[in-house]
């Protein structure tokens, strides 16, 4: 498939309306899993680690998919991946509320539904990508915070629910709520070339299929297309001949049809199957050797590799607070009466704002946006370790909106991915960093709850999340130090269409 050069509007202003809709609806429910978190305690009486797994799962089993996501979307289209998966994640939230123990949530709301968000988020940051390239920070800046916009109207819509028709009935309604993702999905028109007219096939394509000669010995492909080959020209050479020549040969050939033994040909047809097999399997080898080679490759690249490690220990710690603050207000002891806003919906509203302010950034040519993104790491890093020292609703709201508008940096992760490997492995390397943000998703939350079932308090839980964001922040800026590239010598060394981060692209 052959692309068009990014239009940087058009049609994509219209990608970027149903992809913010697509991830409003799909992510509203499983972010704003806070709500559901406590009911889900009270219900089933388990521990606060054993039932965050559920929405760590949510959030952070289509991350680990991720490799898998992105081979579906660059198969089948962002178009069909859509769709089917809207499917998934309605009908995800819908079976959640049949849930007999918090094991069957593990099941329907944790892979059910985390596999169809991360199948969307793929295919919305893919498609977004490839209508968008001098506006691209804007663009996903823009699409990204639909899943904050769903943040903060998913808390106040899922606890209003919850009180006027219970957990179960909250969950159908906004299970039939995510079927929109179809309507979505189906505009995700794709971005091909329509211009130029399709390559004409060779000589050898258009031998007929009575050419397709094959002996009993297995041939090379070299060998088979000098077969073809020679088939063909014998055709062109026998079109040319006079009337009565080609008679001639043709009543020969049907003399020698009539001797060929039917044995022979069964055999003939076994023997082009198999061959045809064999190549098939040969190239599918290829293809799987190809794709690990291109992993090398990527993991050489000192920034991506430090990256990858940053995800991972970021959302270690970064995620566990969009789940938990609900909790941590009420393990502190804050009247609710004081609550003029759910911590969760405050955390939403932020990380939209903080996602366009990201994203408009990251398009200033001055500003370089991996020193950027690493500013965001060190500042969530010391805003955990604030967290055990807030004992009241408006410290605790000050805190909790800073978080949201630094975890804001989402927006920019893809900017940063593209401009580190190039759009050409876009697709590949997002899916490898987004497994390992899976990972950190899925792990944080249920170690903070096991700190907090182990010393009855989340102190310790977030000054070690705290410790995990500002690590892997630390790692990142040392991979992009200008002084570590003129040593290795790195921007030398960097494939194509990839960016170098130096001093003199931050002004």
């Amino acid at each position: 498939m052959v692309f068009r050069k990014p239009p940087d509007g058009g049609w994509g202003w219209v990608i970027v309306v149903v992809s913010f809709f697509t991830q409003f609806l799909c992510y509203g429910s499983p972010l704003a899993v806070g709500v559901l978190y406590l009911e889900w305690l009270d219900a089933f009486g388990e521990g606060k680690g054993k039932t965050a797994w559920v929405g760590s799962l949510a959030n952070g089993i289509g991350l680990l998919a991720s490799p898998v996501c992105s081979i579906c979307v660059s198969s089948f289209g962002a178009r069909p991946v859509a769709i089917f998966s809207g499917f998934m994640v309605a009908g995800g939230l819908m079976m959640s509320s049949f849930a007999p123990n918090i094991y069957f949530l593990y099941i329907s709301y944790g892979i059910v539904v985390g596999l169809g968000c991360g199948l969307l988020y793929t295919a919305t940051v893919t498609i977004t990508c490839h209508y968008f390239d001098k506006r691209r920070g804007l663009a996903l800046g823009l699409i990204s915070t639909g899943s904050s916009v769903g943040l903060f109207i998913y808390a106040a819509l899922q606890r209003e629910l919850i009180d006027l028709y219970g957990l179960d009935g909250c969950l159908l309604i906004v299970g039939a709520l995510s079927l929109n993702i179809l309507a979505c999905g189906s505009l995700m028109r794709p971005l091909e070339s329509s211009d130029s007219p399709p390559p004409e096939k060779t000589c050898v394509d258009k031998v007929p299929d009575q050419y397709f000669v094959y002996r009993e010995k297995e041939k090379t492909v070299e060998e088979n297309i000098s077969i073809l080959e020679k088939g063909y020209i014998d055709e062109k050479c026998a079109n040319n001949m006079p009337d009565y020549k080609q008679d001639s040969i043709l009543n020969k050939n049907v003399l020698s049809s009539i001797n060929v033994n039917e044995k022979d040909t069964y055999k003939k047809k076994v023997v082009e199957q198999t061959n045809f097999c064999k190549q098939l399997a040969k190239k599918k080898w290829q293809l799987y050797l190809n794709y690990w080679e291109e992993t090398v490759v990527l993991f050489k690249n000192k920034v991506f590799s430090a990256l990858f490690v940053a995800i991972l220990l970021f959302d270690i710690g970064g995620f566990p607070p969009s789940l938990l603050m609900e909790d941590v207000a009420r393990s502190a002891n804050i009247n609710e009466d004081d609550y003029h806003m759910p911590l969760i919906s405050i955390i939403g509203i932020m990380t939209a704002v903080g996602k366009l302010t990201l994203g408009i950034l990251a398009d200033f040519k001055w500003v370089n946006t991996l020193y950027l993104y690493v500013t965001t790491l060190l500042m969530t890093g010391v805003a955990l370790f604030a967290i055990p020292f807030a004992k009241s609703y408006l410290t605790l709201a000050v805190l909790s909106g800073i978080l949201g508008f630094l975890t804001g940096n989402w927006s920019i992760f893809p900017y940063v991915t593209t401009k580190t490997v190039g759009i050409e492995k876009l697709t590949h390397a997002y899916g490898i960093l987004m497994f390992f943000a899976g990972l950190g998703n899925s792990l944080g939350p249920p170690i903070v709850g096991w700190f907090y079932d182990w010393t009855q308090e989340y102190d310790t839980a977030f000054y070690f999340s705290g410790f995990c964001v500002l690590l892997g922040g630390f790692l990142l800026l040392l991979a992009a130090l200008p002084c570590w590239n003129a040593c290795t010598n790195q921007s030398s060394k960097l494939p194509p269409n990839t960016y170098s981060y130096k001093v003199a692209s931050s002004a």
